[in-house]
């Protein structure tokens, strides 16, 4: 039996279209594994790298810290590989439904706590900068469903939509990796800022441009009618 059910305005991902991800979402619908479990795997890989973030800060040994780093830095993209695939397998299998998209939404705000607040609480981040950008970042996801709710459409528009801070997240966790330890900070001494949370301050900014932009357009799409 054909399931009838069309998902709503998918994230536009150019990802999808490469040989490489149609052959993994083939692979997984092949051998039976649900849209939901890749969303669930997707949400653990996000916890994980929020454990190893501010493990990071707690452990002793500079070879430890950076193996940390390390991980965090390959679980985070884990994440946004898995929010592409869940979807493709849910269309190639024809398994789409009102649920997934709630396993799609839920882990992923509970991905974006577990990422930044790891973040702040990593070595040289910031817990307060942690909690803000978790807020901000959730809030823009709400900004989105409110539209939708609204009558217009999902609004994905950024700078700081979820692949972008899961993007800067990996590439602070891999500059901290490989980079020397001097050059961890901006300047030297007690009040010197760390990349991580300088990172997080940047997300939190990127967040508020966001959720303005995508008020606007739902706005100007509502004024206009609705989506089409």
């Amino acid at each position: 039996m054909t399931n009838a059910y069309q998902p709503t305005e998918r994230r536009p991902i150019p990802a999808r279209e490469k040989r490489w991800s149609k052959a993994a979402a083939h692979w997984l619908a092949a051998r039976g594994v649900s849209p939901n479990a890749i969303s669930i795997a997707s949400m653990v890989a996000c916890i994980l790298a929020g454990v190893a973030l501010a493990m990071t800060a707690r452990v002793d040994g500079e070879a430890a810290r950076r193996g940390l780093w390390l991980a965090a830095a390959v679980l985070v993209p884990l994440r946004l590989i898995g929010n592409m695939l869940d979807g493709m397998v849910a269309l190639e299998t024809a398994r789409a439904s009102p649920l997934g998209e709630l396993y799609n939404e839920i882990p992923d705000r509970i991905s974006d706590a577990a990422t930044l607040i790891g973040l702040g609480y990593a070595a040289a981040g910031s817990p307060a900068l942690g909690y803000v950008a978790t807020c901000l970042a959730v809030f823009t996801a709400y900004v989105r469903a409110q539209g939708k709710a609204a009558g217009a459409r999902h609004e994905f528009c950024g700078p700081m939509a979820k692949p972008h801070r899961m993007f800067l997240v990996a590439a602070v966790a891999l500059f901290m990796a490989i980079a020397p330890a001097s050059w961890h900070h901006l300047g030297r001494g007690p009040g010197a800022w760390g990349i991580p949370a300088l990172a997080l301050l940047v997300i939190s900014a990127g967040c508020v441009v966001t959720s303005v932009r995508r008020l606007s357009r739902i706005a100007h799409t509502l004024r206009a009618g609705g989506a089409a």
